[in-house]
């Protein structure tokens, strides 16, 4: 019997707490672990499945201290950023991972994933390898061709080399497979079940991006079409490398009174503030196969909130909303015709136009609906 199933038969004879935790899977990743919903998703479901979880990850100067059903750890680092943090960061990670017990490791991106196989291979545990986009095809890297391909040597060395692989679309398995011949199950990013679903529409007209605040995401765009959006209000929720440059860019710009960044919003307070906003964005560009391929977790949060989309007409993203009837594709990227598409969606969206395809959409893309795949990646091993 498989391990997965072995738990869930015993737990109708003996409380889950009084079950032997055995088997440890240590999860490693390079954020601060607070917004990561994948990664939470993953650890809360393989420990409400019986295994003993600890999630690595790293503290940074502003982190927040929170706890979760399952263990984790954060480092404390003296790099933030370039391949010092990424050499300094595997180096830690290889050292406490010789130190903990495990039978399973699983490296989330290929920025773990140095130190998760040298340690896998040494202690003798499975490795499994999430990888949550394709980090070779970022736009910093992209770039950048000299860093890019001392990346795309560790993958092409890395990942034929892992136990079990899974990623968040097919088009980048496919791609994987292509590359090196690896099979990567489809985990699709999708977020746990609200338990009320339901937009409510303010009087307001908020139109909201929430992620990270990085190159390629369209916001530059989308700070240009609020000139043509005088009743709308622009809502950014989130960090990243271009926070300040784009703050001034929309001080710059003649709707810096409709534009609010607010930072850093921790997770728990997430949906209120979605479920507010009128409708969603998402406007990467096609700068590189990740991007092209992209289907961000912020779609799937606006479809359980209740609110409809606008997205790039990138093929995954654009074919979930068309798919649904969700919102709209975005033609060509002009300020002018992201306003028209825009105001389309609102009208619609106060009309209530949205609400039957969203509640259909929320009801099958949620991780209730996706857990028992990734749950047997882990019933597959032969422990």
């Amino acid at each position: 019997m498989s391990l997965v199933y072995s738990f869930a038969y015993f737990s109708y004879i003996w409380p889950v707490k009084k079950i032997a935790l055995m088997y440890r899977v240590i999860l490693c990743v390079t954020n601060d672990l607070e917004n990561d919903q994948r990664v939470n998703r993953s650890a809360l479901t393989l420990h409400e499945a019986g295994f003993d979880v600890l999630v690595v990850g790293r503290m940074l100067p502003k982190s927040s201290l929170f706890q979760r059903a399952y263990k984790i750890f954060r480092f404390r680092l003296l790099f933030r950023k370039s391949m010092f943090f990424y050499a300094e960061y595997n180096i830690r990670l290889f050292l406490f991972l010789l130190f903990k017990p495990f039978s399973v490791l699983i490296a989330n991106d290929l920025d773990t994933l140095p130190a998760c196989w040298l340690a896998s291979r040494i202690k003798k545990g499975y490795l499994v390898y999430d990888s949550h986009e394709l980090f070779t095809e970022v736009p910093e890297l992209v770039e950048r061709p000299r860093v890019q391909k001392i990346w795309v040597k560790m993958e092409s060395f890395l990942v034929p080399r892992v136990d079990k692989a899974l990623t968040v679309c097919e088009p980048i398995a496919e791609i994987y497979f292509q590359k090196y011949g690896k099979e990567f199950e489809v985990v699709r990013n999708v977020p746990i079940k609200k338990v009320a679903f339901g937009n409510v529409v303010s009087r307001e007209t908020v139109i909201l991006y929430q992620g990270a605040v990085n190159k390629g995401r369209g916001i530059e765009l989308m700070i240009d079409a609020m000139t043509f959006l005088p009743d709308a209000k622009l809502v950014i929720a989130g960090n990243g490398d271009l926070l300040d440059s784009l703050k001034e860019k929309a001080r710059q710009s003649n709707s810096a009174e409709k534009i609010t960044f607010l930072g850093h919003v921790a997770y728990d307070r997430l949906h209120t503030l979605t479920s507010s906003a009128t409708v969603g964005i998402s406007l990467e560009e096609d700068q590189g196969l990740n991007y092209r391929f992209a289907l961000p977790n912020k779609i799937f949060d606006y479809i359980q909130s209740g609110i409809p989309v606008v997205v790039s007409n990138l093929p995954v993203m654009a074919g979930l909303v068309k798919e649904y009837g969700i919102g709209k594709v975005l033609g060509e990227r002009e300020p002018e015709l992201l306003a028209q598409t825009l105001n389309e969606v609102i009208s619609n969206q106060r009309k209530g136009y949205f609400a039957e395809y969203l509640q259909k959409a929320a009801n099958s893309l949620h991780w209730d609906n996706e857990k028992q795949k990734f749950l047997s990646i882990f019933a597959d091993l032969n422990y």
